[in-house]
């Protein structure tokens, strides 16, 4: 399986941006899949994932501003952002949840500020 995320923007507060995850291989529908940022240097942390039915969690500092949806018809899935503060500024990755080394792909790029 391969992981792109993509949607990399520069926004200002209060904004919005979606990402995308594509994957490759046909499994993916079964995966929970996650998404990760890291911001300039912090430690890679858990935004929220999705479970292959659709439910959904979050970390508290997201929680009400992301949501994370999927479509497995297309082997993708997104992270809607909203309201975006300063402090979400971070490099975002999918990857299955548990994370598995091997998956981690480039991420992208996420810049909120005025």
């Amino acid at each position: 399986v391969q992981l792109q995320a993509s949607g990399e923007g520069l926004v200002q507060p209060g904004g919005s941006l979606r990402l995308s995850c594509a994957a490759s291989g046909s499994i993916f529908r079964f995966y929970v899949m996650g998404w990760y940022r890291q911001a300039p240097g912090k430690q890679r942390e858990l935004v929220g994932s999705i479970t292959s039915g659709g439910s959904t969690d979050y970390a508290d500092s997201v929680k009400g501003r992301f949501a994370i949806s999927r479509d497995n018809a297309k082997n993708t899935v997104y992270l809607q952002m909203n309201n975006l503060k300063p402090e979400d500024t971070a490099v975002y990755y999918c990857n299955r949840r548990p994370a598995v080394d091997q998956f981690w792909g480039q991420g992208t790029l996420v810049t909120v500020s005025s």
